[in-house]
């Protein structure tokens, strides 16, 4: 499958960010800010970690002549950092190339100026020419997105581990102060704040988009530091404390789901993005004392199964982007511009992390129904594509084969089916796009333990 993407990608699209799979061209967009390769960087790792040697070789050499840092547009901080800088900084780890290091340190440079505001706070958008940067939009008065300027922190501290350079570990921790400052409505982190005036613009927390990795990178954080980063950890606790008291729901049919919160009133929903969850609270219990421990095991596994269901619900048997819990429905998406599938990562990645935890057979069953149902209904002549409504067999594709199911939803799927021992959790951690940072053991060498 990942040769499949790869081939297709490299023979219509390479250069672009991603591939058009139905017409057979490139998509740029518009998040990257002029940036190009996305499919390329995301792509490096995996190829790697699939010793498919040749494919690997293609798209270094790419990075190597073609990847051009002197850009000038908009870009999305939180992107560029995930997929770009993340997956720099990974192929620097796994082979020890000097060149990815490099051009790793040179884009994490560029997104400094972002962080100049009152607060430290950065905003969402910054352009790598100029050094400009602003608020999305669409974002409330203004504000900065929880999830993306709390997902800077694992990429950032390898920046500085590599540079010498203290200033990215400066503006992330920075960060982590004004967060620990400001005052959370029932110990619960809202999804906007003002990057001017650091207080919470609006009541709305959630786990899934605007909210997910901001959480995952807590913990990530503490496990990186090889268990040194107190802090990280309290935050963790302190927050997935709320999230259970406040947000996780059992519904009428027993499924145990997460719900949103907009200003103490609940709504009833869970997008695909927040189906990461299961996979992070279980990476959390594994470190829990006593019974603790079995409860958020337990509560891993709930989640897990509740996604799990929100896929063999569906004709397609992938799942929608988001699905309800709310006058009779249950796991399914009750409107129509909730169906879609993106290819997206988050329920394999829970698999992946439930499968590596407990070793119960289910997780690898289910992550081979994701296999059957991609090929049957998102493979198409030139690669992969998502489609518009997971509730018919007879989809329509939307055209786009995203970075992201390069980088993430066939490298879990692979390591959901490989031993432990590659890219063990013990000696890594993946950043939110699946790209593999070491934890900072003292005199680690990580190319030694990838195969």
């Amino acid at each position: 499958m990942m040769k499949f993407a790869w081939d297709n990608y490299k023979l219509y699209a390479l250069g672009k960010n991603e591939l058009r799979p139905l017409t057979k061209n490139g998509h740029i967009g518009n998040m990257f800010g002029g940036l190009r390769g996305a499919t390329v960087i995301d792509a490096l790792d995996t190829l790697y970690i699939m010793e498919l040697e040749e494919e690997f070789q293609e798209a270094k050499k790419w990075v190597e002549k073609s990847f051009d840092l002197n850009v000038n547009g908009e870009a999305s901080l939180f992107e560029v950092n995930i997929r770009y800088v993340g997956g720099l900084l990974a192929a620097y780890y796994l082979t020890g190339e000097e060149m990815f290091k490099s051009k790793a340190l040179e884009l994490g440079e560029k997104l400094l100026p972002a962080f100049n505001t009152p607060t430290g706070i950065p905003r969402g958008v910054i352009n790598l020419g100029s050094g400009m940067s602003w608020s999305w939009g669409w974002a409330s008065a203004g504000s900065s997105i929880l999830a993306e300027f709390g997902t800077l922190h694992l990429e950032f501290l390898h920046l500085t581990e590599l540079s010498g350079n203290p200033v990215f570990t400066e503006k992330v921790m920075n960060i982590r102060k004004v967060l620990n400052r400001i005052e959370k409505p029932q110990g619960l982190y809202p999804n906007f704040l003002s990057p001017v005036t650091g207080n919470w613009v609006q009541h709305h927390v959630s786990i899934g988009g605007l909210g997910d990795s901001f959480y995952e990178y807590l913990i990530k954080s503490w496990l990186m530091s090889d268990k040194r980063d107190a802090e990280a950890k309290k935050m963790y606790n302190d927050a997935l404390e709320a999230i259970e008291k406040h947000l996780v729901k059992k519904s009428a049919g027993g499924l145990t789901y997460i719900a949103e919160w907009r200003g103490g009133i609940l709504d009833h929903k869970m997008g695909h993005l927040a189906c990461f969850s299961g996979g992070m609270i279980a990476l959390g219990a594994e470190h829990a004392g006593g019974e603790q421990k079995q409860q958020y095991m337990d509560l891993a596994a709930e989640i897990t199964h509740t996604c799990h269901e929100s896929y063999s619900r569906s004709d397609t048997k992938l799942g929608p982007e988001a699905f309800r819990f709310d006058s009779g429905t249950e796991a399914t998406a009750t409107r129509l511009s909730e169906r879609y599938y993106i290819l997206r990562p988050e329920v394999v990645e829970s698999y992946l992390y439930m499968w590596r935890l407990t070793h119960d057979p289910k997780y690898r069953q289910w992550g081979w129904e994701v296999v059957q149902a991609l090929e049957k209904h998102c493979r198409v002549e030139a690669g992969y594509s998502g489609i518009r409504d997971v509730y018919t067999t007879t989809p329509t594709h939307d055209n786009m084969q995203q970075s992201f199911f390069l980088a993430e939803t066939l490298k879990y799927l692979y390591l959901l089916f490989c031993e432990d021992d590659v890219l063990s959790l013990e000696d890594w951690v993946f950043n939110t796009e699946a790209h593999p940072l070491p934890v900072n053991h003292t005199n680690f060498k990580a190319k030694a333990s990838v195969h």
